[in-house]
């Protein structure tokens, strides 16, 4: 069985969540090359600067080379034609869903473009984005042949190892995490699997084929959407029926094989993503997903539904809701993460807005850069201590928010709701 060259150069196609920490493992003991199109990214990364903050800078600045010649390192660029001497492509670019839910596979398409022009015989590319089984092979496989004009599994080759990247864990890291991997023939899987398996502590998993490799990832965060959405159910039956949710959950998880789901909002760039991907595939090959698409359609609607349960609490405290001031607290879309791709916070705004009332929004997580252009939403952030409210939400449970006294922001009748259970009883006046 064919071995891997321990002297082989890596190319990485995209440094965000995904892309940046797997760089950073590999240049520990190969020569890396980071490629990102986005010129501001690469000039802060140099610098040591990750706007992730995934990546320390003492721990990025460990591995940095400014010298593409080096033996190993890490070495960044924005030019695709220095990427021509490794032999190792790894593809991290994001897998969105357009504005109806349909899976947009162009940034996979581009980078394969790019990878294309500049592939060489015997070269190895490896997925990482999370796609519905057959993308690789049977979309970004052509694309490959038609930029090179080499044959797939007979001058280069494919291998697939989904990302299980979790933004803001800092136990759970990429070294951390099992990794399964995949190649498009018996060598190249052993390859694939022993490059990873130089890196990856936790150890690796080779599936039997690309499409098993596929299918595993995309029905990993499936399988935890529809378990969000059962208890998000579970919360709105509950709360017709004047019971905490919580005290329930946490009663039924006394049991063993209690599976722990708290209820909440569903965004990211994962789980509220890929069941999208999982049923365009299988509406493709003639079945239409029930659990699926119920589960998505249920958490999709959760934003509304805590907006409106918020409303109702400041209506029935005597509220006038028009010009009426409300602090969101939390923008990202998980806790201790500066993310806002795909937040689900949004949803509760736009919902606010639609009562009239002022939302104001505090987040000392949240990159208020992205978060006005992809939202246009301002985060006030130092200013929103300076004023009280009628309203407090808390949708995002960042640690910070422990240390705020809460109370000196309040008016006499003010509504304290805790969307994440994560403040203390005595404060909150409801929780989802």
């Amino acid at each position: 069985m064919k071995k891997l060259n321990y002297n082989q150069k890596i190319g990485i196609v995209g440094l965000g969540y995904v892309g940046l920490p797997l760089a950073v493992e590999f240049a520990k003991k190969y020569k890396v090359f980071g490629y990102d199109i986005n010129p501001k990214r690469i000039d802060q990364l140099k610098d040591g600067f990750d706007h992730t903050k995934e990546i320390s800078e003492p721990e990025l600045m460990d591995v940095i080379t400014y010298v593409c010649t080096t033996t190993k390192g890490l070495f960044f660029t924005t030019e695709i034609e220095s990427l021509k001497q490794c032999s190792i492509y790894i593809i991290t670019v994001p897998t969105p869903v357009d504005k109806n839910n349909r899976p947009d596979l162009s940034p996979l398409i581009d980078a394969s473009l790019l990878i294309g022009k500049i592939l060489k015989k015997g070269d190895i590319v490896i997925y990482e984005s999370t796609v519905y089984p057959g993308v690789t092979e049977d979309e970004c496989m052509p694309v490959l042949e038609r930029a090179s004009k080499l044959r797939f599994n007979i001058d280069f080759f494919a291998g697939y190892s989904p990302e299980r990247i979790n933004p803001g864990d800092k136990t759970h890291t990429v070294a951390n995490i099992r990794k399964i991997t995949s190649g498009s023939t018996a060598e190249t899987a052993e390859i694939v699997d022993q490059l990873y398996g130089s890196v990856i502590t936790a150890g690796t998993f080779k599936a039997d084929s690309i499409k098993v490799a596929e299918a595993a990832k995309v029905i990993e965060n499936a399988q935890r959407d529809i378990n969000i959405a059962f208890v998000n159910e579970l919360a709105m039956i509950f709360n017709k029926m004047g019971i905490d949710t919580h005290k329930v959950l946490e009663a039924a998880g006394t049991k063993w094989n209690f599976l722990d789901f708290k209820p909440g909002l569903v965004g990211g760039h994962c789980i509220g993503v890929d069941p999208y991907y999982l049923a365009q595939k299988a509406q493709e090959v003639g079945y239409h997903p029930e659990i699926i698409l119920a589960g998505r359609r249920i958490n999709d609607a959760m934003g509304a539904y805590v907006a409106d349960q918020f409303i109702k609490k400041m209506t029935c405290k005597g509220t006038s809701l028009v010009n009426a001031e409300v602090l969101v607290l939390g923008f990202t879309f998980k806790e201790n993460c500066p993310d806002v791709r795909n937040t689900r916070v949004i949803d509760i705004v736009r919902r606010l807005e639609e009562y009239n009332v002022k939302v104001h929004i505090h987040d000392p997580w949240a990159n208020a850069d992205h978060a006005k252009k992809a939202y246009g939403i301002i985060c006030e952030n130092g200013e929103s201590k300076t004023r009280t409210y009628d309203g407090i939400l808390l949708a995002v449970a960042h640690n910070e928010f422990k240390e705020m006294d809460l109370k000196g922001l309040c008016k006499p009748n003010t509504v304290l709701y805790d969307l994440k259970a994560f403040l203390p009883d005595s404060i909150v006046d409801a929780r989802l």
